[in-house]
């Protein structure tokens, strides 16, 4: 699923995730609790502050982002 991320971008653009969006819901990222790199991808694992985890990745050649895991948090009522 594609997704619109805001980054802080310090000694290189894009360095961080600080928000995700999907559609109009923007979930702000609380923890990083992971970030690797892979062949053509950066991957994050973060909680948004809807307390819910989530993976996303960049692709490294057209910076475009996607979702790749969610994991709703597990006190969320809407179970």
């Amino acid at each position: 699923m594609k997704i619109t991320v805001k980054c802080y971008s310090g000694h290189r653009v894009d360095e961080t995730p600080r928000s995700i969006q999907f559609d109009s819901l923007v979930v702000g990222v609380k923890e990083i609790q992971d970030q690797w790199i892979g062949t053509d991808h950066r991957y994050f694992k973060i909680v948004g502050d809807d307390d819910a985890t989530y993976i996303i990745r960049q692709d490294t050649v057209s910076y475009d982002w996607e979702l790749t895991f969610y994991r709703q948090a597990k006190d969320s009522p809407d179970k």
